[in-house]
C-alpha cells in the first residue's frame, strides 16, 4: 500500500472540517496565540501539524523518538496517513469487521498484537487487495512465498485471499524472522524487503536493528508506517476521525459448509444454498473461478453468511475498540 506525499487542498479542508465538527482540533505545535498574531493572508485554510510523542511502545518495546531521524521519519508517515484520510477512515471501519478474526490468530501464534498494523499498511485491510507486483490479500503475499508457507495458489483457488489461512502464513513468516533477528522491527522490515536483504544489511552495516539501517525508501519507511498507523488507530478521535458505532463495518456471522468434491458451477451451488454468486465470492474471496476441479478431494470450508448479517437493519452493532467511535 502507498500513501500520498502531496496533500491536496480538499484533503486538508475535509480533515480539519471533521475535527472542527467534533469540537476538537488536531494536535499542533502552533498555539492559538501564534495563529491570532500571524499576518492575515488570502488563504481560507490553517494546516495543522500532528504532534509526535517522545516515545512509542511497540510489541512491548519502548522506542525512543528523540533522535532526529526517528522523529522526522515518523512525522512523515503520520502526516501522510493522517491526510490520506479517505483510506484511513476505510481502514478503521474495516478493522472493526476483520480484527476479531485476525487478532486471535496472532495471539494463538505468539505474535504481538501490534503486528496487526502490518496488515493495515499492506492492504488497508482490503480482503481483495492485489498489487501491481502480483501480491494479494490483506497480508500481500507473493505467489511463490504463499506456496512456500502452505497456501494454495492456482486458477481456481487462491488462499492468499483466505483471511484465516493467510494470517496463519504471515504468523509463520514473522516468527521465523523474529527468531533470526531478535526484534520485531527487523522482522517487519524483512516482511517488506525480504529476509536475505535485511540479514545482509544488518551484517554489512554493523547494525542490530532495522531502525539503524540505510535502506531503499520503501523499506526504510515501512516500520514508521506501522508506528504511525498504530498511533492513529489507538486514538482516531485525537486525530479528527469522528465515527458512530453504526458506521463501522460489522463482523459477519456465517454458516460453514465443507466441500470436498468437484463443483461444476459455483453460481448454481450458491443459489442452492440461498445466496447469489456475488455474495458467495464476497464471503469467500479465495474462490477464483466459477468451477472447482478438486481432483485431490481436498476439503474447503465455504462460508455462507447468516441472513441477519446481510442487512444493516437486522445486524447487532458491535464495536471491537471503543476508542474508534464517538463517545
Amino acid at each position: 500500500m502507498s500513501y500520498l506525499n502531496n496533500i491536496s487542498t480538499l484533503t486538508i479542508f475535509l480533515a480539519i472540517g471533521l475535527s472542527c465538527c467534533a469540537g476538537n482540533s488536531l494536535p499542533s505545535t502552533t498555539t492559538s496565540t501564534d495563529i491570532e498574531q500571524s499576518p492575515s493572508t488570502n488563504s481560507p485554510l490553517t494546516i495543522i501539524n500532528p504532534e509526535i510523542p517522545a516515545s512509542i511502545k511497540f510489541a512491548d518495546q519502548v522506542i525512543d523518538l528523540d533522535r532526529i531521524d526517528m522523529y522526522e521519519r515518523l512525522y512523515r508517515e503520520l502526516t501522510s496517513i493522517l491526510y490520506t484520510h479517505g483510506n484511513t477512515l476505510l481502514l478503521i471501519k474495516r478493522a472493526n469487521k476483520l480484527f476479531p478474526i485476525i487478532a486471535p490468530i496472532l495471539k494463538d501464534n505468539g505474535i504481538p498484537y501490534d503486528l496487526i498494523y502490518l496488515a493495515c499498511i499492506e492492504s488497508t485491510l482490503n480482503p481483495r487487495a492485489y498489487s501491481p507486483a502480483k501480491a494479494a490479500g490483506i497480508w500481500q503475499f507473493m505467489p511463490a512465498t504463499a506456496k512456500q508457507y502452505g497456501l494454495e495458489v492456482n486458477d481456481w483457488v487462491d488462499e492468499r485471499y483466505n483471511i484465516e489461512k493467510e494470517t496463519e502464513a504471515a504468523c509463520k513468516y514473522l516468527k521465523k524472522a523474529y527468531a533470526e533477528y531478535g526484534n520485531w522491527e527487523s522482522a517487519a522490515a524483512a516482511y517488506n524487503g525480504g529476509s536475505n536483504r535485511i540479514t545482509s544489511q544488518l551484517n554489512t552495516q554493523n547494525a542490530d536493528t532495522a531502525f539503524d539501517l540505510y535502506l531503499v525508501d520503501e523499506t526504510s519507511r515501512y516500520m514508521f508506517r506501522i508506528l504511525a498507523t498504530k498511533l492513529i488507530m489507538e486514538s482516531p478521535q485525537h486525530y479528527g476521525f469522528i465515527i458512530k458505532p453504526s458506521q463501522l463495518y460489522q463482523p459477519i456471522e456465517y454458516d460453514t459448509i465443507e466441500v470436498n468434491s468437484e463443483i461444476h458451477d459455483w453460481p448454481t451451488w450458491a443459489k442452492n444454498h440461498g445466496i447469489n454468486y456475488a455474495i458467495l465470492r464476497e464471503a469467500n474471496p479465495w474462490i477464483r473461478a466459477k468451477t472447482l476441479p478438486n481432483k485431490t478431494g481436498k476439503t474447503y470450508k465455504v462460508k455462507i453468511p447468516k441472513d441477519k448479517s446481510l442487512y444493516r437493519s437486522t445486524q447487532d452493532v458491535k464495536v471491537y475498540n471503543t476508542n474508534w467511535v464517538t463517545k
